[in-house]
């Protein structure tokens, strides 16, 4: 008796296999990832979604909904005469505060790559103003240098450098100079230690290579280490960005006793609007705008820059 033959179905593709399998490993999956997605919602999606919610509501300086408001709380804020030199100040503040911590952070990076005596104590004290609380650092700048009683301005008046006490805090350019001052010295460990660890991955037989072909040491950093600190360069800018643009702590109390919006970016502006008027409403709609421009500021910046892409 002969065997019956075997009906072979359909071959199935490698991609339709794998969707397959994708498909039939979610539900294994999920009780390992649901609490990271119950999370992001918690602490991302939804209070996003309630920001936007609250930007098209009418509410009362006591926080009741008065109803719906459309798009009228975006058109007060666009034309809120107080929002060009907001914006400035925040572009201003944000490029400065970047562009000088990334750049002394090279140069710190490179000394910290180098063996010498000391090197793990000189390392670990340049974690201080990264750990050390932002609200504290700022406030020891802020009382050091008061016109009547800082230590800082006093020291500058005493080594000849001003003949008087002069009131730092007290103006808008001299305002904004100090807290860019601070913001630059508590940036400047995380993206340090980014750039060292980045140092750290360049080979040393490329080195070698670039000093056998008689490479000279600036020669040496341009061509071989500049190019290998790429993707750590690229992520770290990418970080500072998002964190000065949303750095409240500095601005509001190095500039929070400036009468007026003249010294405030995005952020000390909302918090004014939330904190003084009392308009929840607004407040939403600026941050909500805040929020687009950094969401467009990262994503340009992802697609010009490519910070994943291998060197």
């Amino acid at each position: 008796m002969s065997a019956q033959p075997v009906l072979a179905g359909p071959p199935t593709s490698p991609g339709r296999k794998r969707r397959n399998q994708d498909s039939d490993g979610l539900p294994a999956a999920l009780p390992w990832i649901g609490p990271v997605l119950l999370l992001i919602f918690a602490i991302v999606i939804f209070p996003a979604g309630f920001m936007i919610y609250n930007s098209t509501r009418e509410i009362s300086q006591s926080g009741i909904d008065q109803g719906s408001a459309g798009f009228a709380n975006f058109a007060e804020v666009f034309s809120d005469p107080n929002l060009p030199r907001v914006l400035l100040n925040t572009v201003v503040w944000v490029v400065v505060v970047v562009s000088l911590t990334v750049l002394l952070s090279l140069i710190l990076a490179q000394f910290l790559n180098k063996p010498f005596p000391g090197r793990t104590f000189v390392r670990m004290a340049v974690v201080v103003p990264w750990a050390a609380s932002v609200v504290m650092t700022t406030t020891v700048f802020y009382y050091g240098l008061d016109s009547n009683y800082g230590i800082m301005n006093t020291f500058l008046v005493d080594i000849g450098i001003l003949d008087s006490p002069y009131g730092f805090t007290k103006n808008v350019l001299p305002a904004l100079g100090v807290a860019i001052i601070v913001a630059v010295f508590v940036s400047i460990p995380f993206t340090a230690y980014t750039l060292l660890a980045g140092l750290q991955s360049v080979p040393e037989d490329a080195l070698e290579a670039a000093k056998m072909d008689g490479a000279g040491p600036v020669r040496t950093y341009f061509s071989i280490v500049l190019p290998q600190l790429r993707g750590a360069l690229a992520v770290a800018v990418l970080i500072n960005i998002i964190n000065v643009f949303n750095n409240l702590p500095i601005l509001r109390i190095i500039t929070g006793s400036i009468p007026g919006y003249q010294a405030d970016t995005l952020m000390t502006y909302i918090f004014k609007v939330l904190q003084f008027d009392r308009r929840v409403d607004i407040a939403s709609a600026l941050s909500v705008v805040n929020f687009a421009i950094v969401i467009v500021i990262v994503a340009a910046y992802v697609k010009i820059v490519k910070p994943m892409k291998e060197v």
